[in-house]
């Protein structure tokens, strides 16, 4: 399959230059030429396969091409190796689970099959592969840990200094070894622009290999959808049935996959974007014009994102319409003390903790079934385990949130990091300097 860049279609490319490279030198995104479809008899037996199953199913329609089977086979099995259940929050209100990871986040997913996948494209190579990333938490932790050790790949993550939760923070920084990470003086929005510029300059690209592990890279964003699949799956009769999913979101990479799947065929009736009060999007669903602005601050920190870069994707496939995208879509966004009384209240009624990400898309899904009445079940994503965010939690429920061990372990190891301002010289300079 050959992959485009959604500022010019006829940039075309294939698999191994999508992923190694990242980014196209257009500075769009990369897309499938096509969607492929499943038949509808697929959805209707989803139930009788597990995740594994369900997952080498939906990676073949994009990687059989260029990936033998067994090996494909083998990348998943290895990069999806931990649950995804949806858990019962009442009969028709359901919670995906996508903290089960070694991380605890749901990016486990797609940077632990990033990681495989790329470690097999470069196998041939003479010369190593270095991975640029930025993150607002959680994607930093994940491709550590899902790139930690690789051979033959080096990964420098871009965090903003003081916007990340500190169990985040020792996440991404204590592995050292092949992963090097960058303590950004700005936020978000500064960390992915200066991941973007590196992408896209020649200069860097003629002397070093290059690519990027955020949902820019399409092999991260394409495994995102596989776990929508297995929700359906684990509603076992829901074919027929009108489904909703609410996607806490950020850097829409999450929600992309969720579309991607969609666009295969799952019987979702509609995807709600909910978002804190970095809102661009919803806006965007509302008034049809798009305006990034520069994020604000929140305790759903992942989600901190004023300009985000899957939007481009995101209207890609509806084909720069506003009126279509509306058919697939609504959007709603919440302030941090929304956020808070929700954690507070779900606890209260089911004696579920939610992460703040987590409540933000319960109170997304909570406020599309008021106003619809006729929706059959609702899932909502939980992004990452609440012991990420117990600063935020333990105030709200007034009871200890119980430490995972791996989480735990991370207290008793040392800080390595640099400094870096949020100009783009700096960051160019220091690449040179340790990977040319």
């Amino acid at each position: 399959m050959k992959f485009y860049s959604t500022k010019n279609k006829r940039n075309r490319v294939p698999l191994h230059e999508a992923v190694l490279r990242g980014m196209p030198s257009d500075k769009g995104l990369y897309m499938p030429e096509i969607i492929p479809k499943f038949p509808e008899d697929f959805f209707k037996s989803l139930s009788s396969l597990n995740f594994q199953e369900i997952s080498f199913e939906a990676a073949k329609k994009f990687f059989a091409d260029d990936i033998p089977y067994g090996v494909l086979e083998n990348i998943v099995h290895e990069a999806i190796n931990f649950n995804a259940p949806l858990v019962k929050l009442t009969d028709k209100i359901k919670i995906l689970e996508l903290f089960h990871g070694p991380t605890l986040a749901f990016k486990d997913f797609g940077a632990r099959f990033m990681s495989r996948l790329m470690s097999y494209l470069i196998k041939d190579y003479d010369k190593s592969l270095n991975i640029i990333v930025a993150t607002s938490g959680d994607t930093g932790s994940a491709v550590a840990n899902g790139f930690y050790n690789v051979p033959g790949i080096n990964v420098v993550i871009l965090y903003p200094s003081g916007k990340i939760s500190e169990i985040q923070e020792k996440q991404i920084t204590t592995l050292g070894g092949n992963i090097t990470a960058l303590e950004v003086d700005g936020n978000f929005d500064d960390c992915q622009r200066l991941a973007k510029q590196a992408l896209a300059d020649e200069d860097l690209s003629e002397k070093m290999l290059l690519t990027s592990a955020n949902s820019i890279n399409i092999s991260r964003l394409i495994p995102q959808s596989f776990y929508y699949f297995y929700a359906y799956a684990q509603l076992k009769n829901a074919y027929g049935k009108k489904v909703v999913i609410s996607v806490p979101s950020g850097n829409f990479g999450n929600l992309v996959g969720g579309l991607i799947a969609k666009k295969m065929g799952l019987p979702v009736h509609k995807f709600i974007i909910a978002t804190n009060m970095n809102n661009v999007v919803p806006e965007y669903l509302g008034t049809c014009v798009y305006t990034p602005r520069a994020s604000v601050q929140t305790i759903s920190s992942a989600m901190d994102v004023g300009d985000p870069s899957n939007f481009a994707r995101m209207l890609d496939m509806y084909d720069n319409s506003c009126r279509k995208m509306r058919e697939d879509l609504c959007g709603n966004s919440f302030n941090d003390d929304q956020t808070r009384a929700a954690i507070k209240s779900v606890y209260e009624r089911y004696g579920y903790i939610l992460d703040p990400h987590g409540a933000v898309g319960y109170l997304g899904l909570f406020n599309m079934m008021n106003e619809h009445p006729g929706i059959d079940i609702g899932i909502f994503l939980e992004t990452a385990h609440p012991a990420k965010f117990i600063g935020v939690v333990e105030p709200e429920i007034n009871i200890k949130v119980t430490v995972p061990d791996r989480l735990s372990e991370c207290f008793t190891r040392r800080k390595i990091s640099e400094s870096m301002s949020n100009k783009y010289k700096d960051l160019k300079e220091f690449l040179f300097s340790k990977y040319r």
